[in-house]
């Protein structure tokens, strides 16, 4: 029922668009938008915790031999669920961006627009077979470049960056369509349940010998390796173009900057996930791993592509292209944790594997949560101040202290500091690289070793990253031009960053209530239970208490594991995975706990200083040292360059500057008075991948053209020697 309402909503709001005037459609927007995503979200809750799953056939194609059929799942139900949280305030978001001009031009198109993308998002993810689902996908996919494109934002120069989306883009969608084709090749049908059900039994069939299964199935082409890695090669490239993974990335960055401050939180924190969505089906559900070659590529895709992208986030002082770089380092995250689950099954470890799909998953949803907000921050900064150059920022903390706040929640999510959510699931991931110890073959555990340091060393980077970017846009002096009037952020941009900031702290201090909630959706999928094995019943109300080892719980009771039961539901407040006896605690944490922890010692702290040390000290007000200088003036103070440039010099190898200007101003031939150099940055994916492939092609291109110099007795000789290789060739 509350699918069959979202569309409905959807449609009328799209048939209101086109009779209201556009001062109002902001509103109709805003309001269309928040039921829609309300729907969404009641359907992926019923889903995942009620499991009120369905299945719909809708039109039959004779042709194709397969019925369209919508169909929710858990899975599915944890991505809708997803989905209707960054719909929600990014609806708000959208509509206070149309009201702050009401005659603009583009309002109604944009409208209908966005609200076609919410429909074709919710097809992709409850589609039920293969041809729906490249239809919803190939819709969602020219309505992003059309929002983008078809803004009043979009620049002329920007024209490249929808064309590059468009075109990747269908490159993923052909190459995924291939993908599906090997799927179904054996199944003869292209629904998605006959498709598993296939893969399935295939995969059980490579557990028996040789003779009984040529015996009992003497026809499986599909099982054959190569199948299996053309399968995965073009399902993991092709849904990694929309998430961003490392080498098919280029497009991400030029399109995020191009995108207008109303649709780029959508694009980050909802599009995204459909790329992360069909790497999970495709080869963690339709086709399960039958060994670990494919989860440790996509484990060291996955950390490069986190690596990367960190890197260039840290080097650059545009807010968009930061958050656009980091969102590759987030997809990279999470893609390497979802190629820790495929070894983890492949190698017949279920518990582990079912940590690794939970941790993936935990941080695709904070991922969505604290992008979307650290969007709608950058979107008010630009709009107030008219810039995104964090060199250019600086102080805006005074004007607009509540835009502030929030932004500083989001940085503290995304630099995964506790107890906001991005903590949880980093270290997660971090504790799960840590288990490869259980594997059984040293060249894996020596890929997951690698890949480990990989990824804490971009949880470094990532702390580097937000510093700066909330130190030189909101701290220290204003940069920006004095005649510009600056103020705080509008209810309609502030709403939806306390919605999400709010988020981002519930997700943080209660992952042993969204770990079980995502556990159903992946049990299957690992073949264990990730709460039973990370989230013991400590609260002796609940009935799974009894199954715990006497004096393991009795220990933990004395350290205060029990707190909480008698006000609250649920196993407990402890994220914790056991051993065996030697070992009985692998790793554990608690950032409910901690929280509390951290707000009584602020109190403390608090209270300490103001008032014993500062009771009896009188405050006086002088004029600050500034090294000697008289005042100090804006250009004087560190700027983004700065603060980034240790990261540039040490990693300079990989980023590889071409220096287009280098002058040096003197006076007297002896005092320097300025250095003025300027570099252009060339992307590491396209020095190493597009760029070889554009020289070749224009050199065979070149060999090709002094081939037509226009004598006709060497064109009659070409023809001969071509008619001569084929009849050699058919002899």
């Amino acid at each position: 029922m509350l699918i069959w309402t979202f569309f409905p909503v959807c449609a009328t709001g799209i048939a209101l668009s086109l009779v209201v005037p556009a001062a109002r459609q902001g509103r109709l927007l805003a309001w269309v938008g928040c039921l829609a995503a309300i729907a969404l979200m009641l359907a992926g809750a019923n889903a995942l915790l009620a499991g009120k799953t369905f299945t719909q056939p809708l039109w039959s194609l004779p042709g194709l031999a397969t019925t369209l059929t919508l169909h929710l799942d858990r899975l599915s139900g944890v991505f809708l669920f997803v989905t209707g949280l960054v719909l929600f305030p990014a609806s708000i978001f959208a509509g206070s961006e149309l009201n702050r001009k009401p005659e603009r031009r583009d309002s109604r198109p944009f409208t209908i627009l966005l609200l076609g993308l919410y429909v074709s998002i919710a097809l992709i993810f409850l589609a039920g077979d293969a041809v729906l689902f490249l239809l919803a996908w190939e819709v969602m996919s020219i309505l992003c470049y059309l929002l983008i494109v078809s803004s009043h934002e979009y620049e002329n120069g920007q024209a490249g960056s929808g064309y590059l989306l468009l075109a990747m883009g269908e490159a993923g969608t052909l190459a995924v369509a291939i993908g599906f084709l090997l799927l179904a090749a054996g199944v003869n049908s292209l629904d998605f349940a006959a498709i598993k059900e296939h893969w399935v039994n295939a995969t059980n069939v490579t557990n028996v010998t040789a003779a009984a299964s040529r015996l009992q199935y003497p026809i499986l082409p599909t099982l054959h390796s190569a199948v299996r890695w053309a399968v995965f090669l073009l399902s993991f490239f092709g849904f990694g173009v929309k998430t961003g993974i490392v080498p098919v990335n280029s497009w991400l960055p030029r399109a995020y900057a191009a995108a207008p401050r109303a649709f780029v939180p959508v694009l980050a924190g909802a599009t995204l996930n459909l790329g992360l969505y069909g790497i999970l089906r495709v080869n963690a559900d339709l086709m399960p791993a039958t060994h670990a070659g494919p989860g440790l590529l996509a484990l060291v895709i996955g950390t490069l592509s986190a690596l990367v992208g960190i890197l260039y986030a840290t080097t650059d002082n545009d807010l968009k292209l930061v958050l656009a770089h980091s969102s590759i380092e987030n997809a990279g995250i999470i893609v390497a944790g979802i190629g820790a689950g495929m070894v983890f099954v492949a190698t017949a470890h279920p518990a582990l594997a079912a940590i690794a799909f939970v941790a993936a998953l935990y941080h695709l949803i904070n991922h969505s949560l604290y992008k979307t907000l650290l969007f709608f921050g950058a979107g008010a900064v630009e709009g107030q101040a008219g810039t995104r150059d964090m060199d250019r920022l600086g102080g805006l903390i005074r004007w607009m202290p509540l835009t502030a706040l929030g932004f500083l929640a989001g940085t503290l999510a995304i630099s995964a500091l506790p107890p906001f959510n991005g903590f949880v699931s980093e270290w997660l991931t971090l504790q799960t690289m840590l288990r490869s110890a259980e594997l059984s073959s040293t060249a894996v555990k020596i890929v997951f070793a690698l890949c480990g340091a990989g990824l804490a060393l971009t949880a470094a980077l990532a702390v580097t990253c937000f510093v700066k970017v909330f130190a030189m846009s909101f701290l220290g002096m204003r940069r920006l031009d004095e005649k510009r009037q600056v103020s705080e952020a509008t209810s309609g941009a502030l709403a939806p960053i306390f919605i999400l900031a709010a988020l981002c702290l519930a997700f943080g201090v209660l992952p042993t209530y969204v770990i079980p909630a995502l556990d159903s959706a992946l049990n299957r999928l690992a073949g264990a239970s990730a709460a039973e094995n990370l989230v013991p019943p400590f609260f002796a109300s609940n009935p799974a208490h009894a199954t715990l080892p006497p004096a393991f719980a009795g220990e933990f009771h004395d350290l205060g594991a029990q707190v909480g039961q008698s006000a609250l539901p649920g196993r407990g407040l402890v994220v914790l995975h056991h051993g065996g006896t030697e070992n009985p605690v692998v790793f554990a944490m608690s950032t409910s706990y901690m929280l509390v922890v951290m707000v009584v010692l602020l109190l403390v702290t608090y209270v300490v200083i103001r008032v014993w040390l500062t009771r009896r000290r009188e405050l006086s007000r002088r004029v600050r040292w500034d090294g000697g200088v008289r005042r100090l003036l804006p250009e004087m103070t560190y700027t983004a360059t700065g603060f980034s440039n240790p990261v540039r010099v040490v990693f300079d190898a990989i980023f590889r500057p071409t220096t287009i200007q280098d002058t040096r101003e003197t006076v007297a031939e002896h005092f320097r008075t300025a250095i003025r150099r300027e570099k252009a940055r060339v992307y590491l994916v396209d020095r190493l991948v597009f760029h070889p492939v554009k020289s070749v092609g224009l050199r065979i291109a070149r060999c090709l053209a002094a081939m037509h110099h226009g004598r006709i007795n060497a064109y009659v000789t070409y023809a001969l020697l071509a008619l001569l290789i084929v009849w050699i060739i058919s002899q």
